[in-house]
């Protein structure tokens, strides 16, 4: 006979949600076993008499009168080496592993262990006999892939004195590697091992102020609207306009340490090839392939909705749990819309009282909780690491005007608005410059100040100031044309395009124009604000547009990201010299 304390009867179904009727022991947030195929649940609400649970995996056949079981713990995901260069479902479960097991498809109530307890890991311990550690101490390392050492740590919520400790060697991830003596006297045995509640955020020791940019490589991104390491980005976009395609390009030039990318709900072919893609990517820095440093979490559109929703957290505590070893990691998430629609259905399920287009009420809480486990902390360990969330957004028909969007521009800091008339004139990435804003460019102008150059900021904001007055000017062309604008006017619509087309759009599959250091970046700005001085100079002698743009200069300067190789910036120099010979030679003209 089952004790009554940690069991418990279903009494009704509704879709992933499910019933028990009559007092139970369960607790809030515990993780239960549901039915006779041990389905994976969460309790989520707990009334005087009736339990309600979520349940992670499809509920077809499912029947009143099936026993659940209480595990006595949250949802949590298990933290060992193992986790990189591998692929797991929304709750932690290796997809590899399931296939080997149940084939192609993953079965319902099947089990295996997140990460592979019978691999040996040749490790190194870093403590000795007699040492006083306390929560975040590495006890050990472990490289785990070519690209990452993993170092073991003790789990935040323990302190006491090593008494015993093995020598190095190769060790299982669940082997006691040290005991502890405890303040109250006991002992406990550590393995490489954590477990924690994918719900909870890990303690740090202190939150730092944005101050370092994530150099992603993307010029749109990294001088017009940078984000910071620690940082929040959105991207919105409508279907077809490069919301993956950016996440892609950041992912694999980015100067984060480690990339989680969590796909949750997207169509099942569209994560297919993001496997395969990661998969054949090669990281730039190391050689290695891109998957030493990656781990994928798929969770496609035909999963139960309820695991769509643990997704996104447990990806947030993988990642903590590497920052926590002083690296800095970014979260890809694609898309939070389908995250909220998981959200809505759920609530609906509930019968809970909806807010704007049939989403929770609790929706905007919900997007800060996320966001806000972002940032730059010192750890318990006294190192330095960064969680750095880029949150994809699906609005519908590209309304940024629905909930989804709007709550998260409250807590994002950075928006980078994608744009389907730029995306279908093949103008990628589609991020449209006067939609998107970065709240970090003051934070981080000491940054560029130090390591790139004093003027970058002022070139960067005096771009801007041209790509606004093409748009006033643009609208005055619209209404009664091009020729009647005054010859100044005209020449700020032609560096505008210069800026737009040389500066803004970047080719994924060129090899030189593909990822571009800081450096390049700001020649290619002192090229182009150049040009617009020597022409505005021409200009204020008289002379008309028509001549200057007889000479090509501006096709050559557009030209500049394709002609110049990265590993040759001296050539940019050059250009100056082209654009004074350009000048003597409309002068030497029009004399």
């Amino acid at each position: 006979m089952r004790e009554l304390s940690n069991t418990g009867t279903i009494y009704g179904i509704n879709g992933p949600v499910i019933y028990l009727k009559g007092k139970t022991d369960f607790k809030m947030s515990e993780m239960v076993h549901v039915g006779d195929q041990k389905l994976v649940g969460e309790v989520i609400a707990l009334d005087k008499d009736v339990t309600t649970i979520q349940v992670y995996e499809e509920t077809s056949g499912l029947k009143p009168g099936e026993c659940v079981e209480a595990t006595g713990s949250a949802v949590s995901v298990t933290l060992a080496p193992g986790i990189l260069d591998n692929i797991f479902d929304g709750i932690e479960r290796p997809l590899e592993r399931i296939a080997d097991t149940g084939g192609a498809f993953v079965t319902r109530g099947v089990s295996v262990n997140a990460l592979d307890t019978d691999k040996l890991w040749d490790t190194h311990i870093t403590v000795a006999e007699g040492d006083i550690v306390q929560g975040g101490t590495v006890i050990a390392e472990v490289p785990e892939t070519r690209a990452i050492k993993h170092k073991c740590m003790v789990p935040p919520d323990v302190s006491g004195k090593v008494i015993s400790v093995v020598p190095d060697g190769s060790y299982t991830i669940s082997d006691t590697l040290l005991t502890l003596e405890l303040p109250d006297g006991t002992q406990k045995d550590l393995s490489m091992t954590q477990y924690w509640p994918i719900r909870v955020p890990r303690p740090v020791h202190h939150r730092y102020p944005a101050s370092v940019p994530l150099i992603t490589g993307q010029r749109i991104l990294d001088t017009m609207f940078p984000i910071a390491k620690g940082g929040t980005a959105a991207i919105p976009g409508g279907f077809g306009t490069g919301k993956t395609m950016t996440q892609h390009q950041i992912a694999k030039w980015s100067d984060a340490d480690i990339i989680i990318y969590i796909g949750c709900g997207e169509r099942g072919n569209e994560m297919t090839q993001v496997l395969e893609e990661f998969g054949e990517l090669v990281d730039p820095k190391s050689g290695n392939p891109l998957m030493d440093r990656t781990t994928l979490i798929a969770n496609t559109s035909n999963m139960p909705v309820a695991a769509r929703e643990a997704s996104i957290y447990t990806g947030l505590t993988l990642a903590e749990y590497y920052r926590d070893m002083g690296y800095d990691v970014a979260i890809m998430a694609d898309s939070t819309s389908r995250w909220a629609e998981a959200l809505r259905e759920l609530s609906g399920r509930l019968e809970e009282m909806p807010a704007e287009e049939g989403f929770p009420a609790y929706l905007a809480s919900r997007l800060s909780a996320f966001y806000e486990r972002a940032g730059m902390m010192q750890t318990l360990n006294g190192s330095v690491g960064s969680v750095s969330i880029i949150g994809a957004v699906s609005p519908q028909g590209g309304d940024f005007s629905e909930p989804v969007t709007q709550n998260t521009k409250r807590f994002v800091r950075c928006f980078w608005g994608l744009d389907k008339s730029l995306a279908y004139s093949r103008h990628f990435p589609a991020i449209h410059w006067l939609t998107s804003y970065s709240e970090y460019l003051n934070d981080l102008s000491g940054w560029y100040s130090d390591h790139v150059s004093p003027k970058f900021v002022d070139y960067r904001n005096r771009m801007m100031a041209l790509l606004n007055q093409e748009s006033s000017l643009m609208e005055i062309v619209k209404l009664i044309g091009g020729d009647v604008l005054p010859d100044d006017q005209k020449l700020i619509l032609e560096i505008a395009k210069v800026i737009r087309l040389g500066f803004l759009q970047q080719n994924a599959f060129h090899k030189d124009d593909t990822c571009v250091s800081m450096e390049k970046q700001f020649k290619m700005m002192d090229v182009i604000l150049y040009l617009y001085k020597t022409c505005r100079k021409l200009v204020a002698m008289g002379m008309p547009m028509s001549v200057l743009k007889a000479e090509n200069i501006f096709e050559k300067v557009i030209a500049i990201k394709y002609d110049v190789p990265n590993n040759n910036l001296q050539l940019l120099d050059m250009y100056k010299v082209d654009i004074d010979n350009f000048y003597n030679r409309v002068l030497e003209k029009n004399a």
